[in-house]
Order: structure tokens, then sequence, then C-alpha cells
């Protein structure tokens, strides 16, 4: 059980796997008042740096899953450099299944609400670690323009215009999921080019390194269409966000 190599290649030495920063993500923590001693479940973990420097600057604990080897060790490196390492810990597993033996206050699912089949079943995943009156963080894209065309929707990353809504038919479908939103933070383009941008960095160093290796081409071609296919259609259509939302 891992991720494509693809994956590990793209990502390459950045430590923040979504198009946040690292001025976005420390706002976020300071947005949700975080107390010392919380106890914190992120799925889809990536390379741990929410739970890393949460642990640091708000003096959290938890516990951080995510079906990627490489990346599960790179945020068990990660916490120890920060001088976490007893207050958090990382798993190689699938997301999608893990329960933590105790609930949890804060349960985190951001950018990757592919394992529940979508928002409303990941927010039932996260929500069945947590415990009563805790706080549960969705990573989340939405139209920040209405997509004109199939053309837009693929540029995006989109099977279909209905598999992102826009930011006020989000918001709704956490009221209809039974949540209040009580906090939000939001990508811009900027965090977005920072994010695209380093891919096509690690894809061009990788290739340069690896000419033979047998996703030379794949890579390639990706690093061919994905800078126009970004400036044409992602940063301009497609927002991102991080929501906190609380059971009604």
């Amino acid at each position: 059980m891992d991720l494509p190599r693809s994956f590990v290649i793209r990502e390459g030495d950045l430590r923040i796997l979504n198009p946040f920063d690292a001025g976005k993500l420390a706002t976020l923590g300071r947005a949700l008042k975080l107390r010392p001693g919380t106890s914190v479940l992120d799925l889809c973990s990536g390379k741990g740096e929410l739970l890393c420097t949460w642990a640091r600057d708000h003096g959290v604990v938890g516990t951080g899953v995510d079906i990627s080897t490489s990346f599960t060790a790179a945020a068990r490196g990660r916490a120890a450099e920060l001088g976490v390492a007893d207050r958090v810990r990382f798993a190689h597993g699938d997301a999608a299944t893990f329960v933590p033996p105790e609930p949890v206050g804060l349960a985190a699912c951001v950018g990757a609400t592919w394992i529940g089949g979508g928002v409303p079943g990941t927010i039932e995943i996260l929500a069945r670690s947590l415990r009563p009156g805790g706080m549960l963080l969705v990573g989340e894209p939405y139209w920040r323009l209405d997509p004109p065309d199939r053309e837009t929707v693929e540029g995006c990353h989109a099977e279909t215009k209905e598999q992102f809504r826009d930011l006020p038919g989000l918001v709704g479908l956490f009221r209809e999921c039974g949540w209040d939103l009580v906090e939000m933070v939001l990508a811009d383009q900027h965090s977005w080019d920072r994010y695209a941008a380093a891919h096509w960095l690690n894809l061009r160093r990788w290739l340069d390194a690896n000419p033979d290796d047998e996703l030379a081409g794949e890579l390639r071609q990706e690093l061919t269409e994905d800078p126009l296919r970004h400036v044409r259609y992602q940063r301009e259509y497609l927002g991102w966000g991080v929501f906190a939302l609380i059971r009604r």
C-alpha cells in the first residue's frame, strides 16, 4: 500500500502538499485558538507539517496517517527536526479506515476528501474519531469562477463540473451535513502558484538526473503541459481552502 512513485517525485522537498504556504498554515493554527494538549488526528497527513508545526507552536499532540511510506518517513524526520517527536506520531496506513484508540479534539483531512468519496463522506470518516464538541478541518477545492466548458473543467483536474461547488455552495454543503462553519483560511493565486510551480522545478530536476527512467516520458509530458494548464485554468477558476466545522 503506497502512492505511485510519480507523487513522490512531483512533491520533491515540499513540506506542505497543497496550495497553502507556511504563513497560511500558521494563520490557520492561530485562528483556531488551539490549546496546549489538544489531541489532533490528521488523515492523509503527508509530510506532517501541520501536526509538527502546531505541536511546536501550540503544544498540540496527535497522530498523522498517510498511505505514502516516503511521506510518512519525511513526517517522522520533521518531528525530530522540530523537537516534537514525543508529542506527535505518524503511521503508514489507510486513512479512510483509521480510528484512534481515544476520541480527539480536532480531526483533519486537508485536501484529500477522495478518502470519503467527497466532502460528506469525509466528514463522516472524521466525525467517528471526534469527541463531543470537537472540531473538524476539511481542505477542499471550490470554483472561483464558473467554468464555461468541458476543457476548463478538465484543465482544473476535475472529472465533472459537479465534482466541485462554488464557495457559497460548499459552505451550504457543510450546513446540509449538519455542521457550523466556524473558521476558514483560503488559498490565493500566489499560494497556488507557489505549489504548482514548485512541482515544475522538481520535475525538471528529476528529469535532468533520470533521463532514462521508465517514468521519464510521462513526467516530461506533464512538465510540458502543466504550466499552461495552470495559468490558463487552475489559478483563474479553482479556489482552495481549509474549513473548520463544529457539529450543530
